[in-house]
């Protein structure tokens, strides 16, 4: 399974069902659609509809948090009771682009924190800070997590995934303590990727997930191509390198974390 894609976007206007049938054809059973702003969001749910392979996350990525308020939410509240949504997302921080200020996109988070709890529905966050920086967006999300876990009478706190993590080993121990799965996608195949590499290696196979985040971030040998979902078999291959186990068993185990958290 892909469990991040955006299917809806232009990239794969023209070739689509193609690109589905691709992904079915290398194994694929379930692809992920995040939305990133409300109208993405409702595409997703539409490629859900129309696709039996593809489920559907909705949400506000903080790239687009400048946009919100009350009726974003309701608007996001609908489109999360259809079915075949799954999740929500893909929300978070983003530190490195600085399109719509901190504080605005706390807020975003934390409002969506709420609508996924309200859903029962697990979240996709997305973290990212400037480069050689000390994971700032990622300190943020894992304190914000830890609040809401504090602030619920059942201490249930929230679950989900970190979508395309990044960051250190400390703070990865740390959010799988909290529940959460951490989403690896074509960067671990890069051959400079010494770090991620690294921390691949050491964490539990339970909590990792595998993801395109296609069309971006294309794995070797596609290096320089538009991703798709097809591809996640090379993220997959080097996870079960990295972790000195079999394909076969990471894909099992991946797949079995995925259809845990959600629930498809």
């Amino acid at each position: 399974m892909d469990s991040h894609c955006h299917l809806d976007f232009d990239a794969f206007t023209h070739d689509r069902p193609a690109v589905v049938e691709r992904a079915c054809r290398a194994g694929v059973g379930r692809i992920l659609n995040p939305g990133v702003d409300l109208e993405s969001s409702r595409q997703a749910v539409r490629l859900a509809d129309e696709y039996p392979e593809v489920y559907a996350a909705v949400g506000v990525h903080p790239n687009e948090a400048a946009g919100w308020d009350k009726a974003a939410y309701l608007q996001l509240k609908e489109l999360a009771a259809h079915p075949k949504v799954v999740a929500v997302g893909e929300i978070g921080l983003d530190f490195y682009r600085e399109r719509a200020p901190h504080e605005i996109q706390r807020h975003a988070f934390r409002q969506q924190l709420e609508l996924a709890g309200e859903m029962g529905l697990p979240v996709v966050i997305h973290t990212r800070s400037a480069a050689g920086s000390d994971h700032p967006a990622m300190e943020e999300a894992l304190a914000i997590l830890a609040e809401v876990a504090d602030s619920r009478a059942n201490g249930s706190g929230c679950r989900g995934v970190f979508h395309s993590y990044s960051a250190d080993l400390e703070r990865a121990r740390r959010a799988i303590e909290l529940g959460f799965s951490l989403g690896f996608t074509g960067p671990v195949t890069y051959k400079n990727a010494h770090q991620l590499q690294q921390l691949v290696a050491e964490l539990p196979l339970e909590a990792l997930l595998v993801e395109t985040d296609a069309p971006f971030l294309t794995p070797q040998p596609q290096r320089g191509e538009r991703n798709e979902p097809a591809y996640v078999r090379l993220v997959a291959e080097k996870v079960a390198d990295l972790q000195v186990k079999s394909f076969e068993e990471v894909a099992k185990i991946s797949t079995q974390n995925a259809t845990r958290l959600f629930q498809w």
